[in-house]
């Protein structure tokens, strides 16, 4: 196992290209990639943008960056503030800066490795350790020969329930489906926090979950003061191997429909443990989403229970690099 750092090197400063009689600070060619996130197919799995030269940059500038994205998430690699650790992110939305999120960690976590240890991959695993906003995160990368990376991180904080959510007629209003396609046997919506709340829906089928369409102005009334993303999930699957077929909504992150959640899969965990009742041991719970976007995601998570109770998780997947190049910011 091998630690790797994120340095910063001050002879490789980009060059600034913005007139000095243009107000604000002065622009740079900033350099980022490109990824698919939980697939090995490009043009799959949930996109991601990595900036990875951020000296200098605030708050609304990294948010303007993501704008222009447009993807689910922007994130940004800057220097860690403990020296022992790989590097710090900052995660934005087109809309919003997020505590944590776990595609951006996990493609990150990736991308890190690929561009500082590349001899590395491939003959071991790599630790790579991000600051976010809700702790350190620990973060394993592989490089399996002629395959694409995958990289797995932690679940720093076990998810909680918040509460059950009872009222039906809301939820399936706020969702575009009937009452009577919420809920399967033992499922029941509420709740979760790994880091971001998020509200459950367990629903019946895999048709009733393709005909959802969210209705972001009753999000509130359906789930809540605060909670603005539903993830929905059956176990009808399309795909063989998965176990959990899923979709989610952030209408108010400027996230209409997300290809892939990490964070809502580290979350997941309670749900699947809290309904199931696993034996003790170590699980997997394979999640696919993103197929009504026609972009397939498979979000592989790891259980591990002792005494009926949730003791750690994980959220892993691969990771494909599609682009890089520079941005002006």
């Amino acid at each position: 196992m091998v630690i790797i750092r994120l340095l910063y090197d001050p002879d490789n400063i980009p060059a600034v290209l913005s007139s000095p009689r243009l107000a604000g600070p002065p622009k740079l060619r900033r350099k980022f990639h490109t990824l698919d996130v939980f697939t090995d197919t490009p043009f799959a799995g949930n996109p991601l943008a990595v900036v990875v030269d951020t000296e200098g940059l605030d708050a609304a500038r990294m948010q303007a960056i993501a704008r222009e994205f447009n993807l689910s998430e922007t994130v940004f690699v800057l220097e860690p503030r403990n020296p022992v650790n790989t590097a710090r992110l900052r995660i934005f939305t087109p809309l919003a800066e997020l505590p944590f999120a776990g595609h951006p960690t996990v493609g990150a976590a990736a991308l890190i490795a690929r561009l500082r240890a590349p001899e590395l991959l491939g003959r071991e695993d790599i630790l790579v350790v991000l600051e976010e906003a809700v702790g350190d995160i620990v973060c394993n990368v592989r490089g399996p020969k002629g395959r694409p990376l995958y990289a797995s991180f932690d679940v720093l904080r076990l998810p909680e329930c918040a509460g059950d959510l009872h009222d039906l007629a809301a939820i399936a209003a706020a969702l575009s489906i009937a009452p009577g396609d919420i809920g399967f046997e033992a499922h029941r919506p509420g709740l979760w926090s790994a880091g971001n709340p998020l509200a459950f829906i367990p629903v019946a089928t895999r048709d009733a979950i393709a005909r959802a369409r969210p209705n972001g102005g009753l999000f509130e009334q359906a789930f809540g003061p605060g909670v603005t993303s539903a993830f929905l999930y059956t176990s009808e699957v399309e795909r063989e191997g998965s176990d959990i077929h899923a979709r989610m909504f952030a209408p108010a992150h400027g996230i209409p429909e997300d290809p892939a959640t990490g964070s809502a899969a580290a979350a997941f965990a309670g749900v699947a443990v809290a309904f199931e009742n696993p034996e003790d041991g170590a699980h997997t719970v394979v999640i696919e989403q993103g197929f009504e976007m026609g972009r397939p995601s498979i979000i592989n998570l790891g259980v591990d229970v002792a005494g009926g109770a949730l003791i750690a998780a994980s959220v892993g997947g691969q990771v494909v690099r599609v682009s890089e190049g520079t941005i002006e910011a």
